[in-house]
């Protein structure tokens, strides 16, 4: 799963990072980062989904990965 924050949306409530703190960490201004480069784990995949619905401007997109 890949997990991209849009940074020109994001106005930094936290909400991702206060729900979802083993995908989402903050910056020195509070706004919100995916750890790990964007990349989550499968066993992460649920805390991913969480965080990006707790994103008041939806400024979260999570990609499934395809198995293709």
């Amino acid at each position: 799963m890949k997990v991209t924050i849009d940074h020109s949306v994001c106005t930094g409530h936290g909400m991702c990072y206060a729900n979802a703190p083993e995908v989402f960490v903050d910056d020195e201004q509070g706004y919100g980062q995916v750890a790990g480069g964007g990349v989550v784990a499968d066993r992460l995949a649920e805390s991913a989904r969480r965080g990006a619905r707790s994103c008041p401007e939806r400024a979260i997109s999570v990609v499934e990965r395809s198995d293709q």
